[in-house]
């Protein structure tokens, strides 16, 4: 099915006209049941919400976590809260309730704010990898280099590069007129699919596309590479109790990085070397864009040792306040008898 071409809006320049039209996202075609994958992330989002205002909660109230460490996890948990809000809550939307025409600017917008997550992730994990770096191979320094105001900075040049790039992205659709078919193949207003439905010379979108892939994707994973490297160097020099302990530290990024980049690299390189049907193109993009936000702060529970004690003093704290405020209503209570 496609939007029926009266909808299509045309948009006047100096040289052309552009046709800006509302878009149908078509998800899931032909598949027997896809209502139910639907409702999976339904229950994939429900889980996220919990977790990372869980974890967000944990970093705010506990004082013994406000360190430059925590101002990192505290913005990956954010990321991936708004991320898979910005994407599962208007799927739902879509194909629960039939609401699949998606107006031209809400498309772009959608695009925007999904893509911007996604790299605020994966540049926040670069950030949590630096801090591992320096805490491991320059232990003595470790606090005159990574403090709180310095990984501020560093979070801050993050959002501000993640905005700029993805904007540039995004803009570069203005170009694009869109005469034909318009029925985008994917869950949301995808970059690729999108691309390809432009009448007109869409080679710098392809060019841009491929960029910021690299740019956000590539070089960050390298970046964490570079750094484990340097970390693998620094524990050959320790003895084996203190690598244990250090190694144990590194533990839950590692499992981040992994569930993070390897899904969604997979995803995007199999598209650039082969063709890829798009059903299972959508379902794994679903998956990698949904499952790592979820599991992310389950993982950070339950593998930092520092969030679990942090947990129990919490627990701890919350109980005896609890107790003496029950202990007082009591009171109170028999008093007035």
């Amino acid at each position: 099915m496609t939007a029926n071409m009266t909808s299509i809006q045309p948009v006047s320049s100096a040289n052309e006209t552009f046709f800006h039209p509302t878009f149908y996202i078509r998800g899931l075609y032909n598949i027997p049941h896809a209502t139910h994958y639907y409702v999976f992330l339904s229950f994939v989002y429900a889980v996220t919400i919990l977790g990372n205002s869980f974890i967000m909660g944990i970093i705010y109230l506990e004082r013994s976590l406000h360190t430059a460490k925590y101002v990192a996890v505290f913005n990956l948990a954010f990321s991936d809260l708004c991320g898979s809000s910005a994407l599962i809550p208007k799927l739902l939307d879509m194909f629960l309730f039939d609401h699949q025409y998606i107006s031209y600017g809400q498309c772009l917008a959608n695009m925007f704010f999904v893509l911007f997550f996604m790299t605020l992730q994966s540049l926040t994990l670069v950030a949590m990898a630096y801090d591992r770096m320096v805490a491991i191979c320059l232990p003595l320094r470790y606090h005159a280099i990574v403090t709180k105001t310095t990984m501020s900075v560093i979070i801050g040049i993050m959002w501000f590069v993640s905005i700029t790039i993805n904007a540039l992205l995004v803009s570069l659709f203005t170009r694009l007129s869109f005469c034909q078919s318009t029925t985008v193949n994917s869950l949301f207003c995808d970059v690729g699919p999108l691309i390809i439905l432009a009448c007109n010379d869409n080679s710098i979108n392809f060019i841009m596309a491929y960029v910021c892939t690299a740019a956000l994707l590539y070089i960050p994973l390298k970046l964490i590479t570079l750094s484990y490297i340097c970390i693998g160097f620094a524990l050959r020099k320790i003895a084996h109790v203190q690598q244990t302990k250090a190694m144990k530290t590194c533990t839950s990024h590692v499992i981040l990085v992994a569930l993070f980049y390897v899904p969604i690299l997979s995803v995007y390189t199999a598209a650039l070397t082969t063709s890829v049907d798009a059903n299972i193109w959508i379902i794994n993009t679903g998956l990698t864009q949904t499952i790592p936000s979820m599991l992310n702060p389950i993982i950070y529970t339950l593998k930092t040792e520092e969030v679990m004690q942090a947990i129990k003093v919490l627990y701890k704290r919350f109980n005896k306040h609890y107790t003496t405020v029950v202990v007082n209503v009591f009171q109170i209570f028999i008093l007035k008898a």
